[in-house]
């Protein structure tokens, strides 16, 4: 079959299924969408530290003030929650708001 061997058509095949669900679904990974998941939380310290990871010895790269609501992600590491790239929170000095669905 022109010098292609079968095993080489069929993983071709596959990945080009796999592509043009992938562009079907938005360019986001199937079942990915579970419907719209809200993360937010409200901070319950008097300032909070915004660390670069999730740890005490991370280096803090910004501040939060009490009662700050924010987006997160549903992301928890070592007492740690993320809100975004290279921003985490201690779990003790934040609250999840009511509307959120995130664990």
């Amino acid at each position: 079959m022109l010098g292609v061997p079968v095993r080489g058509m069929i993983v071709m095949g596959v990945l080009g299924v796999a592509g043009v669900m992938f562009v079907a679904n938005g360019g986001k990974p199937m079942g990915s969408d579970k419907g719209e998941q809200v993360c937010k939380v409200t901070v319950t310290a008097d300032i909070l530290n915004v660390r670069s990871g999730p740890g005490d010895m991370q280096p803090i790269v910004s501040t939060m003030p009490r009662d700050a609501v924010t987006e997160a992600a549903d992301r928890v590491e070592n007492g740690y929650r993320m809100l975004g790239y290279r921003r985490w929170v201690s779990t003790q000095f934040v609250a999840l708001t009511s509307d959120s669905t995130c664990g």
